[in-house]
């Protein structure tokens, strides 16, 4: 069975391997314009999750003024299919703040059911964001 792991990024090399993910999935897959992809990363905590110790999937999360945000969640085409975002949104979870109440995000409809998966719920009316249909979704623990 693959080994998955999913860990939190500290090093510049690590870095580089999630935008290079989220290039492939979002500016080239999904046609996101470049200057919506990247924004905020200073201030978001970045995870790369790896199959068999490749480098497979990436996101993040970061606090806004509304709460605590998960983002960017995004698998390699040839990778999807073996749990790698379910592990990654597990990961993120655990990996907040105690104080973390207000936990969302906005999830491409596509997406929505890996994150009903781990607990979220949609909410208010469905909207576009860089060209593709979303729902804000809150973690209701």
């Amino acid at each position: 069975m693959a080994k998955i792991e999913v860990q939190k990024v500290t090093a510049e090399e690590d870095l580089q391997k999630v935008f290079k993910i989220r290039t492939t999935v979002f500016v080239e897959e999904q046609n996101c314009p470049p200057e919506l992809e990247w924004e905020n990363e200073d201030v978001s905590t970045h995870f790369l999750a790896t199959y068999d110790d490749v480098p497979a999937g990436a996101c993040r999360w970061r606090q806004t003024e509304k709460g605590f945000k998960l983002e960017r969640f995004a698998v390699l085409p040839q990778f999807r299919g073996n749990g790698i975002a379910h592990q990654m949104v597990q990961t993120v979870i655990k990996d907040l703040p105690k104080e973390a109440k207000y936990i969302y995000l906005h999830a491409q409809v596509d997406a929505m059911p890996l994150y009903v998966k781990s607990g979220f719920v949609a909410e208010g009316p469905q909207f576009e964001e860089a060209g593709i249909q979303h729902f804000k979704m809150l973690l209701k623990k």
